[in-house]
């Protein structure tokens, strides 16, 4: 993730900071944090170490000084809740969100919210999407499953619209897509939520692509 992050970042980097895997407390890495002063801190701790993280971060005050920046797997619908207000004004980039205006985006995240009764994540995105891949895929190749050659050609053919946006799968298997960045406020509902605010890549390959041998 942070490779990923300082591959297209471009300004100056005051430290590089890693936890244990598992860690909970951040007292150490705050105060280091306080002491360096920057305008943003980009993090990835998935899971209970990010739930942790904002919230120590939002208890420390840090947030009038600095802005939290994140993926969408530390800033999605499943660790909101957890959060709460803390969450509010952390901004991440993700492939989908459940406010991006498409037809079949609209469909999943109304069936979604009547079914659930909360918004969808991006893991419940990406389920919908491979149960509809797979189903295309069956289609057509008329179920016969034993002919694993059609099978593969139908699931790159990738023959559904996406509630992603623009996508379509790469010659090594991995995703051509638009990356959108989100900010957590709260929407007209009163509820603490993802906001998109623009694309920030778009039709943007896997950064490994041109190394792959598939054709």
């Amino acid at each position: 993730m942070i490779a990923g992050f300082k591959r297209f970042y471009t300004g100056g980097i005051a430290d590089e900071v890693y936890p244990r895997l598992g860690q909970l407390d951040y007292s150490a890495e705050l105060a280091q944090i306080r002491a360096a002063a920057p305008d943003a801190v980009f993090f990835f701790l998935p899971g209970g170490m990010g739930i942790n993280f904002i919230k120590q971060f939002a208890a420390a005050g840090l947030g009038k000084q600095t802005t939290l920046i994140t993926t969408a797997f530390s800033a999605d619908e499943d660790i909101i809740p957890a959060v709460g207000e803390p969450m509010l004004g952390i901004y991440n980039t993700g492939f989908w969100n459940h406010d991006l205006d498409n037809a079949e985006n609209r469909t999943f995240v109304a069936a979604f919210e009547k079914d659930y009764g909360r918004l969808p994540s991006g893991f419940a995105a990406q389920g919908y999407e491979a149960a509809r891949a797979i189903d295309a895929a069956v289609r057509e190749v008329k179920g016969k499953l034993d002919d694993t050659e059609a099978l593969r050609r139908a699931l790159r053919a990738n023959a559904y619209k996406s509630v992603r946006g623009p996508f379509k799968i790469n010659h090594n298997g991995f995703p051509i897509q638009n990356y959108y960045l989100r900010v957590v406020e709260r929407d007209a509902k009163g509820r603490i939520t993802n906001r998109t605010l623009s694309t920030v890549l778009k039709d943007h390959p896997d950064a490994y692509a041109g190394e792959c041998s598939l054709k």
